[in-house]
């Protein structure tokens, strides 16, 4: 089993110990599905902003402990003080040492909000909306078309926005009317191996409806002009940032350079 494999068996039991200590009804009690939400698509499209979906991750499989030292709260005001177009927050506990607190916790700032996990149940879309997130992620490697489909609705249905990652061109079939924003993972999920050059192949080839967001290996600005320059709006980073004892000044030093170019 491959460790894409490995998470997706783990985030099942998972999900269905969590069904059975909140129900539905309990989430849906939330303040958060009432509130009007941002758009993340709205911001990417905005020439004014910076386009960076800036994400808050303390470890990954690959890399082991990057940094958790820092607070949510801490690093997300400074993403939105900064200049973040969206903040993502990695809330797989097992595998990248996150949760749906630290989800609550991002919601201080008036920014999108993506939660960031392994989406295999519609029950981890209430969840999601529950906590505060304005977009959700959808992974085509762990989901059947079908499964992308009704699940894009159900977020649609509950406000959200959704965010599709492809990391190949036959996952393309999974693209379908509900989804916003379509990413290309630049780090192969099944062998973590990292190529720009996924992103660049692929642009072509996205719906241009949906705007296309370059995501993981973005570590200099030269990289954002080049993926920008080849019609991505969007760029998802985390690594970068949070490996550095600052995030926060490691981002809006990052942001200063990109305005200068």
């Amino acid at each position: 089993m491959n460790i894409l494999d490995t998470i997706v068996a783990h985030k099942r039991k998972e999900v269905a110990e969590r069904k059975k200590t909140t129900p539905v009804a309990e989430l849906e009690k939330g303040k958060f599905f009432a509130d009007k939400t941002l758009s993340l698509k709205s911001f990417l499209l905005d020439e004014n902003k910076t386009g960076i979906i800036a994400e808050f991750k303390r470890k990954s499989p690959s890399k082991g402990v990057i940094n958790d030292k820092v607070t949510v709260e801490e690093v997300t005001t400074a993403y939105a003080k900064y200049g973040a177009s969206g903040i993502s927050v990695l809330t797989d506990r097992e595998f990248f040492g996150g949760s749906l607190d630290d989800l609550l916790a991002a919601t201080i700032n008036a920014v999108p909000l993506l939660r960031k996990d392994f989406m295999i149940d519609e029950y981890q879309l209430i969840e999601a909306k529950a906590f505060g997130a304005e977009v959700i992620l959808l992974i085509a490697a762990c989901l059947t078309t079908a499964e992308v489909k009704q699940m894009a609705a159900t977020a649609k249905n509950l406000g959200m926005e959704v965010l599709l990652e492809v990391h190949n061109e036959e996952e393309f079939g999974h693209i379908c009317d509900a989804v916003d924003l379509v990413g290309v993972n630049n780090r192969n999920l099944k062998t973590f191996e990292v190529s720009i050059n996924t992103s660049l192949d692929l642009i072509n080839k996205i719906p241009k409806e949906k705007p296309a967001v370059a995501e993981s290996g973005i570590s200099d600005v030269d990289t954002i002009v080049t993926l920008r320059s080849a019609g991505f709006k969007g760029f998802l980073i985390g690594e970068n940032f949070m490996k550095q004892a600052s995030p926060s000044v490691a981002f809006a030093d990052f942001v200063n350079q990109l305005k200068a170019k």
